[in-house]
């Protein structure tokens, strides 16, 4: 068997990230597919100075709206479909890369997704919960398919109260209302798995997003807004899950999965 390892960062900018040289720790680790999220950034504008590694192949979506949202995966897995998910990314926004790849016995569907935020406007609460049925309605469709599926990014919500710091205070704040947190419960019960919790249980304080105001980082006042979760047929070739909160260069921090193949 083999060990993949698969890397998920919300930049924050992936231009701003290169200039801080951010992205450099890529090239002193084994990964086989990296996503990207929040680069803001097209393709082409996409620097390749960000690390040194040679990847097979990489893709790219970018926002009609230049300067925003924005995603890119670059990996090393022969992949025999690329897309970006119009039927998803309905307002092409760039939230979205699909490929597809075989791993031993199993021929997946991999996402890495930056979803909504909900916190501008109520008409923007409402697109991402649209948002999230169209995705968990596309995975479904593939898994019919005979596809397993794994997803990686930024889902912009916190499911659980041990998943943020001040969960009492952020009650009514989108990214840890109700029906956010509602989704995520309804996308499990269709067989995904959240693999963070799958290997580390109700452990504490481990968080992917803090605020740049009040030294919350320093402080570890954070949320856990980003996740790799896979399809049920998969949770016994994961390895392990994990943060690398020692890592900077964005309000996030990267998350790792690490499945045997």
């Amino acid at each position: 068997m083999a060990t993949y390892k698969f890397i998920s960062w919300n930049v924050n900018g992936v231009r701003a990230v290169d200039k801080k040289e951010a992205l450099k720790w890529i090239d002193e680790h084994d990964v086989h597919l990296l996503g990207l999220q929040e680069t803001k950034s097209m393709k082409e504008q996409i620097p390749k100075t960000i690390f040194n590694k040679q990847f097979k192949t990489m893709t790219a979506s970018a926002s009609a709206i230049k300067g925003r949202s924005g995603t890119a995966l670059f990996t090393d897995i022969e992949t025999t479909f690329e897309c970006n998910c119009p039927t998803v990314d309905i307002l092409d926004e760039g939230r979205i890369n699909e490929v597809h790849f075989t791993l031993g016995d199993k021929d997946i569907a991999f996402f890495n997704v930056y979803f909504p935020n909900g916190q501008s406007k109520e008409e923007r609460l409402v697109y991402k919960m649209e948002f999230y049925d169209r995705f968990l309605e596309h995975c479904e469709s593939l898994k019919k398919q005979g596809k397993s599926i794994i997803v990686c990014g930024d889902v912009n919500t916190a499911h659980k109260e041990i998943d943020l710091a001040r969960p009492k205070a952020n009650e009514q704040t989108s990214g840890f209302l109700p029906m956010e947190r509602q989704w995520i419960d309804k996308f499990l019960s269709f067989g995904y798995v959240d693999t963070l919790r799958h290997v580390v249980g109700d452990k504490t304080d481990l968080y992917s997003w803090w605020s740049y105001r009040a030294n919350a980082r320093e402080n570890n006042v954070g949320w856990r807004i980003d996740y790799f979760y896979v399809s049920e047929d998969l949770k016994d070739y994961v390895k392990d899950a994990y943060i690398l909160a020692d890592i900077y260069g964005s309000d996030h921090c990267p998350i790792a999965l690490e499945m045997e193949f």
